[in-house]
């Protein structure tokens, strides 16, 4: 056999190697790496870390839902790599009622709750036997109660958890009236209520300015947000190389710039 025709069969030899090398490789490794999120100002910041991971290579597709109750069931079902959207009292809720294997990985950002109102400025100004609309999903409904006494409107009893509930009101000085709605409709229930607590992302969707609720958490707030994985890729290095873009001071820095403080980074 001549030289030339070795040297054109190891060529090949090679070429065929290569293709095999690429039919066995995890797709996993030639995808975007996939980010959940809820939508509203949640995903702005998985953008902006998007965009400094791709200088490093790393492509990430931010996804957003609508419904946030969709987002672990995505994460399950291996739709999505991760989500950046709960904090870890809604996500063990969920891991209780549902049987997900998914684990918290990291701290994210304290994403504060507020006390909204289209009829008055001051939650002093609530009226007696007022209507006030919490969220009806477990975890939110504690937060909000825990927000509302904050707010000098109730007591809850001594002792009280991270599960409260209606139940758990203490004193109701102004005998208040609780409705619960799906997260997404309180905005809505403004014309209806004189008072709702509303989540962040749905506040901002809904034209309201945090900085005029009658009352909002702050840093110290208990419910900060986390990044879940499934348990069987909470050590992927993709995941975790994002998570650590997210986490600079690069992306601090926007944070505390686009969102004047309404939105606050826990690192």
């Amino acid at each position: 056999m001549n030289r030339a025709f070795k040297n054109f069969a190891a060529a090949g030899l090679l070429t065929m190697a290569g293709l095999l090398a690429l039919a066995v490789a995890p797709a996993s490794a030639a995808e975007p790496l996939k980010i959940g999120v809820s939508s509203g100002p949640y995903g702005e910041i998985l953008e902006f870390a998007a965009k400094t991971a791709a200088k490093e290579g790393l492509e990430v597709k931010v996804v957003e839902f609508t419904d946030w109750n969709m987002l672990n069931a995505a994460l399950s079902d291996g739709d999505i790599d991760a989500n950046n959207f709960q904090h870890v009292p809604y996500l063990n809720n969920q891991i209780k009622q549902r049987g997900y294997d998914l684990v918290p990985v990291a701290d994210s950002i304290v994403v504060p709750m507020g006390l909204y109102s289209s009829k008055v400025t001051s939650a002093d100004d609530i009226k007696q036997g007022a209507t006030v609309a919490i969220p009806n999903d477990p975890t939110n409904a504690a937060r909000a109660l825990f927000l509302i006494e904050k707010a000098g409107l109730v007591t809850l009893r001594d002792g009280v958890g991270l599960d409260a509930s209606l139940a758990d009101i203490n004193d109701n000085p102004r005998k208040l009236k609780f409705i619960e709605l799906d997260a997404a409709q309180l905005p809505r229930s403004l014309d209806d209520v004189q008072a709702a607590i509303i989540t962040l992302n749905y506040a901002v969707l809904a034209g309201l300015d945090p900085k005029k609720s009658l009352v909002l958490e702050d840093e110290k707030s208990k419910w900060n947000l986390v990044w879940v994985a499934r348990r069987d890729r909470a050590e992927d290095a993709r995941i975790k190389r994002y998570i650590e873009i997210y986490r600079s001071p690069e992306t601090r820095e926007f944070v505390l710039e686009r969102f004047k403080g309404t939105i606050l980074p826990t690192w």
